[in-house]
């Protein structure tokens, strides 16, 4: 016997909602969604404002895409999405205002007066704290006023349009948002897990490809330069402070530097054996630096239900009296230490699914398990 209807759409319906709650899958097609989620927006714009006939209904198209075009991360839509609907807002007033007075005045020369003293002072705030508020209320009192030669009418008809876009715009901001946190776990995980491979591997003497390793090393700098740029946004998201954050990154950036030297003196000592050394295995305190970067980077990129359990401290510390190569390795297992423990400590803010709606943490839940 066929399943019911309620089934079929159920067994077609659960995969799609599984891979749109998915943080991961929204952080690996960012660009895709948000650019569904523009067009969306564009869309109801374009049907709302034909729909009732509105006049200078291209506006409110216009003001979408000036509100949301370029904003993606939630920690970023929050603040930048009010700021711009406050910026068109306040653009639409003196665009108003601006008819008004050439209505009342008829002086052409005071109405460009007006508005040049008015995009002057924008001009001054928009290099700042307050740059998008200045700047859209610049373009905003032009789209509205025009060179003060718009009607009263069309004015208030194109501020209209600009409140319509506004409120579509921010209803769109936060479909399906990408959280800045998501991001910066799963782009620390990934390079924890690179350090970890690459560490085993200078650790056991195997044999190193220098144009490989440099390109290696290339894609983590990379990484390093895109979780700094996500840090105000991750702080604004799940309440932890820019120099929580920065302490991660100089961590971060040290455990590269660390690995480079050990790569350097690495190619060294092969180039002065003729270009072949000895692989050996690795000993238990390389083993536990591998495997507590790889538990880190585990927690960080699938969540956790738990608190992360303390690492087993079974690295060495670093003394003034070891060999470059041999104090090298020991401190880099030593900044893995700190760094586990920094991360720890901040685990309930960026464990997100931890205050996700249990619905959720099942889809995630399963997710992981076919993983």
């Amino acid at each position: 016997m066929a399943p019911p209807l309620t089934s079929r759409l159920r067994l077609l319906v659960a995969p799609l909602a599984r891979v749109l709650v998915s943080p991961y899958y929204r952080y690996r097609n960012a660009q895709r969604l948000h650019a569904i989620r523009v067009g969306l927006a564009m869309l109801v714009s374009i049907l709302v404002t034909t729909g009732i006939d509105v006049p200078h209904g291209l506006w409110a198209s216009v003001t979408v895409l000036v509100v949301i075009g370029g904003l993606q991360h939630h920690g970023n839509i929050r603040k930048k999405a009010t700021d711009r609907a406050i910026g068109t807002l306040l653009g639409a007033l003196l665009g108003l205002l601006l008819i008004v007075q050439m209505r009342w005045l008829g002086s052409a020369a005071l109405t460009y007066v007006l508005m040049s003293i008015i995009a002057g002072i924008c001009g001054y705030y928009a290099i700042g704290a307050s740059g998008y508020v200045a700047l859209l209320t610049a373009i905003t009192m032009i789209i509205v006023g025009g060179h003060g030669d718009s009607s009263i009418d069309g004015g208030l008809w194109r501020a209209l349009n600009v409140a319509i876009g506004i409120v579509i715009a921010l209803a769109f901001s936060f479909a399906l948002p990408l959280y800045a946190t998501y991001s910066w776990r799963y782009l620390l995980a990934r390079s924890l897990r690179d350090y970890a491979h690459t560490y085993v591997r200078l650790a056991r003497g195997a044999p190193i490809d220098p144009e490989a390793q440099l390109a290696a090393f290339a894609k983590m700098g990379e990484r390093l330069v895109k979780l700094r740029a996500l840090m105000a946004s991750v702080s604004k998201e799940v309440d932890l402070s820019v120099k929580q954050l920065e302490a991660i990154a100089r961590l971060n950036r040290s455990l590269l530097s660390a690995l480079e030297m050990m790569a350097s003196a690495a190619l060294a000592r092969a180039e002065a054996a003729g270009g072949v050394r000895p692989v050996r295995e690795a000993d238990a305190g390389e083993r536990e630096v591998r495997a507590t970067l790889l538990r880190l980077a585990r927690a960080l990129r699938f969540g956790s239900g738990q608190p992360l359990a303390a690492p087993v401290d079974a690295v060495p510390h670093a003394t003034p009296d070891m060999g470059g190569s041999e104090w090298v390795s020991q401190h880099f297992g030593e900044l893995v230490a700190r760094l586990y423990a920094l991360v720890a400590e901040i685990e309930p803010q960026w464990n997100i699914e931890r205050r996700e709606s249990p619905a959720v943490r099942r889809l995630e839940s399963s997710a992981r398990a076919r993983r």
